[in-house]
């Protein structure tokens, strides 16, 4: 990675009970909280020994199996497609937690050890009693509380993807380096297929540490308005929904715990659902029709709410007026009952 890519701005001496959240969601850029979890117990373990923190970890295990990822030594921790896109380059498997750790930790002294990876597992199903110890305060999220999850293993290679929810990501073992990338470059980052995924969101299909210019040339661009974060044991990574981000684990024993929110209701659906339908009813008519659905999607759905519908009294507004979950439910059934018939 040049020198040159732009660093994420640097944020000193927050505590972690004073994260002004949606203050730093609102500015749509993502920031390091320098040190702000300096102080939790799984940290100081981790700075003792990668084994003092596997042993700590393994203080908190259910007993319940967790999906645990491997990959040969050959992928060089970069969990992916194969190499003609008929599947992907690494297995996924039921496994105990402490097994897997134990599997880790044989592979510390390792050079090219197998890639091995446990991701986005819930703190409170899997490993409770961790979070008494390590979390953030529900205070800080208000209303929309978010999912709490860990990610545990050596070095490995996110690619780079994007997230529906807003995240901060709590480096706890290890370093590690995110590098990401504003929404409106997916055109620039070649996104892989819809499915499969290595991870469940669609990928960039360039390998970061090795761009292929020649294939993607626009990469270049998307590089230019990239933003890196280097993290240290500590180190707390807010940034918005829909921020691209390839994250790389750089020690031989990494651990990242994350809290995943949206500051909107629960039944409020997931605007996948809506990307897809739009490539089954929009994608392919014409462009004077696509022109004007953009047009009907800007009036409804990307405009001010409220000035759709102001002009209706309260009882006409239907859907037009302020969702709720009595609102959502008939919209999704209507939905439904048009894409049954």
């Amino acid at each position: 990675m040049s020198s040159a890519v732009k660093q994420v701005r640097v944020i000193e001496g927050i505590a972690p009970d004073r994260i002004p959240v949606d203050e730093l969601i609102a500015s749509g850029i993502p920031a390091i909280l320098k040190g702000a979890a300096a102080d939790w117990p799984l940290v100081a373990k981790g700075r003792q020994s990668a084994k003092a923190a596997i042993d700590y970890l393994s203080s908190f295990d259910a007993a319940r199996p967790v999906v645990g990822y491997t990959g040969e030594p050959e992928i060089g921790g970069r969990f992916f497609y194969n190499d003609d896109l008929t599947g992907l380059n690494f297995q996924g498997s039921r496994v105990g937690l402490t097994d897997f750790l134990a599997r880790i930790a044989a592979t510390l002294g390792d050079d090219q050890p197998p890639a091995l990876y446990i991701g986005s597992t819930d703190l409170d199903a899997f490993l409770p009693g961790l979070r008494a110890e390590n979390d953030l305060p529900s205070a800080l999220f208000g209303e929309h509380q978010p999912i709490a999850s860990i990610w545990i293993g050596n070095r490995t290679v996110a690619s780079t993807h994007y997230d529906f929810s807003n995240n901060i990501a709590c480096n706890m073992v290890g370093r590690r380096r995110f590098t990401l990338f504003p929404p409106d470059q997916i055109a620039n980052l070649y996104p892989g297929p819809l499915e499969p995924t290595p991870g469940g969101q669609v990928v960039s299909m360039v390998d970061l540490r090795a761009p292929d210019f020649g294939r993607y040339p626009r990469f270049r661009q998307a590089l230019d308005a990239a933003e890196v974060a280097e993290l240290e044991p500590g180190d707390l990574l807010i940034y918005p929904a829909m921020w691209w981000h390839n994250v790389e684990a750089l020690e031989p024993f990494n651990v990242m715990i994350n809290y995943w929110w949206n500051a909107v209701p629960r039944f409020i659906d997931s605007p996948m659902t809506t990307l897809r339908h739009a490539l089954l009813s929009l994608r392919d008519r014409p462009a004077h029709e696509k022109a004007a659905w953009r047009a009907l999607f800007d009036y409804y759905v990307f405009g001010d709410g409220a000035a759709a519908s102001a002009h209706l009294p309260d009882h006409a507004r239907g859907p037009l007026g302020p969702m709720d979950e009595v609102t959502s439910r008939r919209l999704r059934a209507d939905i439904l009952n048009r894409l049954n018939r």
